[in-house]
């Protein structure tokens, strides 16, 4: 049987899952909301998770005969 994912698809959808997580995290907190962190960096980091997470999915497993 032959699934659609390989294991290294699933790897890089849970590490793109905990970076989009890391960015939200980044973005929290009450004080000082004009931040750098909050304004460019945190964005930067939840797009860059949602760019992994994508190629995760596209990403061909390996064939392996």
């Amino acid at each position: 049987m032959n699934f659609v994912f390989d294991k290294s698809n699933y790897r890089m959808l849970v590490i793109a899952i905990a970076v989009v997580i890391f960015g939200f995290i980044l973005m929290s907190g009450t004080t000082d909301i004009y931040s750098t962190t909050k304004i460019v960096i945190a964005p930067v980091v939840v797009l860059g998770g949602f760019a992994i997470g994508f190629f995760a999915i596209l990403k061909k497993p390996s064939t392996k005969s």
